[in-house]
């Protein structure tokens, strides 16, 4: 590790405007991401700026029914907190989902927003990465690409946004504050992290020198508060980050889905908005075994320009999925069916032997990968709600 110069802002302007003098300045809040990076050498701050203890770590009830929670409030803070856990059950089980209990003892919300991606390839200062190092190529397209990009992706970069926390704050569409040398500003949360396009090394829209102060969240109507959660697929059970997941609410009334909000993540650069999904779940039954066509939903054709992932030798890759979208409401945490984690293949429709007590096989309701007509990184969602009862999920 470098040496680096130290100091402690005493509010948030100076903060902003130490950072702002020095390119090679950046802030300190928990230090679980920045810090990890620096040893790796990949990241060589000149200036660290120490921005944990500013007054920006309580969570407090808005006006208009909403939240606003302070970009220094750590992880397990805000998991905990009852205004979360009543009116938004899907952030408090993404962020209970992320990490260890250590690391959210530490994390922040600013900086839950700001970790930089996972990919070995960019943590891997011997290889070509045009995230870590621009123009020197993309090892990812021709290497390992399990747990990659395959929504929003280019020929540049296929990485993906490793935050379960940012997937559950853009179903209800929360906005990021910041504080910059101009002034403050206010991003959706769902713009806040940049598609890579040609430029893939900038992550977010932040320019130099703007510091996350609090992150606002609309009201969410109980009705759907109360049918939300957040789901996530990984390969093992804790500390790992999602092949897929998905942040859901449903309003529901008399029998029918009123109001949706779906996103996904770990399949992009940023959390994935699925608005068609939201318009072909309202007024649909809330709990038919699938939509009124008679197949699944279909809710992603990728495979427009700069959509579908540019993976080379014709490769496609495997992902788990949850069981059901619209069905976000009490499904436990998941891990990745096992025959499905060598990465060489779409999953497709196949049979997942479950823990049923006869011992049952079920297709998978959700799919991933390759979807022949539909272009490859199709998604297909079922409204079904779920396995049958007592189904443990696979074996």
């Amino acid at each position: 590790m470098r040496p680096f110069a130290y100091e402690r802002a005493a509010d948030a302007a100076t903060a902003v405007a130490l950072v702002a003098e020095r390119p090679g300045a950046a802030f300190l809040g928990g230090g679980t991401n920045l810090v990890d990076h620096m040893r790796l050498g990949l990241a060589r701050p000149e200036l660290l700026v120490d921005v944990s203890r500013l007054p920006h770590d309580t969570i407090a009830a808005r006006p208009d029914g909403g939240v606003r929670i302070g970009a220094a409030v750590r992880n397990s803070d805000l998991a905990a907190d009852p205004l979360i856990r009543e009116r938004y059950p899907l952030l408090a089980g993404a962020v209970l989902a992320g990490a260890s209990g250590q690391l959210r003892n530490l994390a922040t919300t600013g900086g839950n927003l700001l970790q930089r991606t996972r990919c070995p390839y960019f943590q891997d200062l011997t290889t070509p990465c045009n995230k870590r190092s621009p123009g020197t190529g993309c090892s990812a397209l021709e290497g390992f690409h399990r747990g990659h990009a395959i929504l929003g992706a280019s020929e540049r970069c296929v990485a993906v946004h490793p935050s379960d926390m940012a997937v559950a704050l853009t179903a209800p569409d929360a906005t990021v504050r910041v504080l910059g040398p101009d002034g403050e500003r206010a991003i959706p949360v769902g713009e806040f992290q940049r598609l890579p396009g040609e430029r893939p090394d900038p992550d977010t829209v932040l320019a130099h020198g703007e510091l996350i102060t609090a992150v606002d969240l609309p009201p969410l109507p109980p009705a759907m508060a109360a049918r939300s959660g957040y789901r996530k697929v990984r390969e093992r059970a804790s500390f790992a980050f999602a092949l897929v997941s998905v942040a859901a609410a449903l309003e529901v009334r008399d029998g029918v889905a009123r109001r949706a909000r779906v996103a996904l993540g770990g399949v992009a650069h940023r959390p994935w908005r699925r608005a068609l999904a939201e318009e072909a779940l309202a007024g649909a039954p809330a709990f038919a075994q699938r939509p009124a066509g008679g197949g699944p939903l279909r809710i992603a054709a990728t495979n427009g320009p700069g959509q579908a992932a540019p993976f080379r030798r014709g490769a496609r890759r495997g992902r788990a999925a949850p069981r059901s979208v619209a069905a976000a409401r009490r499904v436990p945490d998941g891990v990745a069916p096992r025959g499905r984690r060598s990465g060489r293949g779409a999953p497709g429709r196949r049979a997942v032997r479950c823990g049923c007590p006869a011992g049952r096989a079920h297709a998978p309701v959700a799919g991933w990968g390759a979807a022949g007509a539909g272009g490859r990184g199709a998604v297909a969602v079922s409204l079904r709600s779920g396995p049958p009862r007592g189904c443990r999920g696979p074996s």
